[in-house]
C-alpha cells in the first residue's frame, strides 16, 4: 500500500471494518463456530479485539457494549434468534 498517506490509509481500514461487521450483521445464518473453524476469529473475537484496541488508547468500552456494536443487537438476544 505505498504511495498511500496513513490519513486514507486509517479511513479505509475503518470503512473495511464496518464493511465486514455489517456483513456479520447481515449474514445470521453463519454461526461464530463456523468462522472460527475457518477463520480462526469470530463475532466474540472482533468485540474482544474492538475492546483492547479501545483500552489501548485510554478508552474503556464495556464488553457488552462491544459484542452490541458487533452484533448489532444485544448479545443475549442474537444468541436467542440466531444461534443454533
Amino acid at each position: 500500500m505505498s504511495g498511500m498517506d496513513d490519513k486514507t490509509r486509517t479511513e479505509i481500514e475503518a470503512a473495511t471494518f464496518r464493511r465486514l461487521v455489517a456483513h456479520f450483521q447481515e449474514r445470521t445464518d453463519v454461526q461464530n463456530i463456523d468462522v472460527m473453524n475457518l477463520a480462526g476469529f469470530c463475532r466474540n473475537c472482533l468485540a474482544k479485539w474492538y475492546k483492547a484496541e479501545a483500552e489501548e488508547r485510554g478508552v474503556e468500552v464495556d464488553i457488552d457494549d462491544a459484542k452490541q456494536g458487533i452484533y448489532g443487537m444485544p448479545y443475549g438476544e442474537w444468541k436467542t434468534k440466531y444461534q443454533k
